[in-house]
């Protein structure tokens, strides 16, 4: 009697680990060698398209409160890793699951053909995923033909490799037969293979995936070469050799107040892919149509060179950022006055709104009036002087005053004049229609380390932040110490009516442990929203505090 025993669902979820880490690895290193598909960031994105609102505002919300519990880093940056760490471990849990729901149907139906339950296995993911990644992948360099035969052949590749394992470890050498053998020399014949194919896959991990890195950091390193030539002085930022426009006010921020112009590195980025659009700019077009008389198709070389172009300092906050959050930045921004291209493509009479829709089909609408109303409202192809990064929405986005970051679509592609307005994007999703910004005002430092001397024997304690209330302006900034009176603080000329404004207040030491709350007024003298609101639906709102010991 053969006492053979099968590879248990355990054994298979352990070859499903091996062999899955292997798969991601490979795709990676793929991905970077010739430009195919990271499927797993592809399946995330997806996800992320068809869920709805609300289950999508609460992974929002889960990943921000575990970044600022656990103080990860900047917001937008580290939402970025965590959202690339659940795409990898979501096709991780899903290919290893699949793996031990391979070995359980193994063990109960007798095969015929070696490998064909294998090679189904594959196909059976790797076709939804082939199909998902051809509607949804915006970062591959090669054609969707190639793109899809690779991952189809991959997951049979690993379909085939887990039957293959299976058939391995359920195999009795007919020298060594079960009921001659101890179970103990046949549990240490599958326990050497598990280690050797151990050794086996995390040897290509490792190998597929430095290499990967490397060639990671060396495209990196040939795009900007390449954009250093195309713009030939370009990889300076404008900042780095000018003024700020306000350079002379006497008001010096506050020590450990944010810089007044965001690094473009540290500029926030919240959107809705895993990697940005990658956009070629040889093959990219602006397309605008609908109800227009004169229908385009306008090039960067167009957009750049035959409009004047208008710089502006802006900041943009995100409307899911919470009180006090870092989801906030101020840059120049350089392009052209949506409104001069609209004058040469003539909206019909009929037309009210501009459908502009992204490289990654986000969408959202702006009202014709708006446009022709407000010279700001631009299509911006540079910030602080150089071509904006693919992150930050090469080649076109645009900009809307006195709206949130969620208004204001990136990698743009098309604008169509439509007769009436549609929910944009987020809109569909629960957001606020409109996405005014709020007014807001932020406790940055209360820098108990910069004591400077008041008068007689007295010691101030410099303190400061950010109040911005879009492109409103700020005209007074008030601060509160232990729930007394409210004191106006200094503020410091804006760098443009569309920037945040930096206050600071020196105040009169005092040793204990003090709260110190912040409030503000926007330009109109109207009082910013005291009352608490979560971000969802339309910005957070609220009095920030800060509570420090001295």
């Amino acid at each position: 009697m053969d006492k053979t025993k099968k590879p248990t669902i355990l054994i298979g979820l352990i070859v499903g680990v091996l062999l899955t880490v292997t798969l991601i690895a490979i795709f990676f290193l793929a991905t970077r060698a010739i430009g195919t598909p990271f499927v797993p960031f592809d399946m995330f994105d997806w996800v992320g398209r068809v869920l709805p609102g609300e289950v999508i505002t609460f992974g929002i919300d889960l990943i921000v409160t575990t970044i600022t519990t656990f103080q990860l880093g900047e917001t937008s940056s580290a939402a970025k890793t965590a959202e690339q760490f659940m795409a990898v471990g979501g096709m991780f849990i899903t290919c290893v699951i699949s793996a031990g729901i391979l070995f359980a149907i193994l063990n109960r139906v007798k095969v015929t053909s070696r490998y064909l339950p294998g090679l189904i296995l594959g196909l059976v993911i790797g076709a939804p995923v082939m199909f998902i990644s051809s509607q949804v992948n915006l970062t591959a360099t090669t054609s969707t033909f190639v793109s899809s035969l690779w991952i189809i052949l991959a997951f049979v590749g690993w379909g085939i490799a887990v039957n293959w394992a299976y058939d391995r470890l359920n195999t009795v050498d007919e020298k060594v037969k079960a009921d001659a053998t101890p179970d103990g020399v046949q549990q240490l014949d599958r326990r050497n293979f598990l280690v050797t194919l151990g050794g086996a896959t995390a040897a290509i991990t490792v190998v597929g995936s430095g290499i990967g890195l490397l060639l990671g950091q060396n495209e990196t390193a040939s795009q900007e070469i390449a954009l250093n030539v195309a713009e030939g002085e370009g990889a300076e930022p404008w900042s780095a050799s000018n003024e700020l426009p306000n350079a002379n006010d006497p008001l010096q921020p506050a020590p450990g107040t944010r810089p007044e112009l965001t690094p473009l590195d540290n500029h926030y980025r919240i959107d809705i892919n895993t990697l940005p659009p990658v956009v070629n700019e040889a093959e990219w077009t602006l397309q605008i149509s609908g109800l227009v008389e004169n229908p385009t198709n306008l090039t960067l070389a167009d957009i750049r060179d035959n409009y004047e172009p208008m710089h502006q300092f802006v900041t943009l906050a995100c409307i899911s950022n919470r009180l006090g959050g870092d989801l906030t930045s101020t840059t120049l921004w350089t392009g052209v006055p949506l409104k001069n291209i609209l004058e040469q493509v003539k909206p019909g009479a009929e037309a009210t709104h501009l459908k502009i829709t992204s490289a990654d089909n986000f969408d959202e609408y702006v009202a014709i009036d708006v446009v022709n109303n407000d010279d700001r409202v631009m299509l911006a192809y540079a910030w602080d002087g150089l071509p904006l990064k693919t992150k930050h929405g090469f080649p076109l986005r645009v900009y809307i005053p006195n709206h949130y970051g969620m208004k204001q679509p990136k990698w743009i592609t098309t604008i169509e004049a439509v007769a009436e307005w549609q929910p944009g994007w987020w809109v569909r999703r629960g957001w606020d229609r409109d996405a005014i910004m709020h007014t807001t005002s932020v406790i940055d430092t209360v820098a108990v380390d910069d004591v400077i001397p008041g008068e007689g024997d007295a010691k101030l304690i410099p303190i400061g932040g950010i109040a911005h209330a879009g492109s409103r302006g700020i005209s007074k900034v008030e601060i509160q110490v232990d729930g007394g009176e409210w004191v106006e603080a200094e503020l410091r000329q804006p760098l443009s009516e569309t920037t945040w404004v930096i206050w600071r207040y020196n105040w009169p030491f005092q040793t204990g442990t003090h709260t110190f709350a912040v409030r503000t007024y926007d330009g109109e003298g109207a009082a910013q929203i005291e009352t608490v609101a979560s971000p969802r639906p339309s910005g957070a709102t609220g009095i920030y505090t800060v509570t420090e010991t001295i």
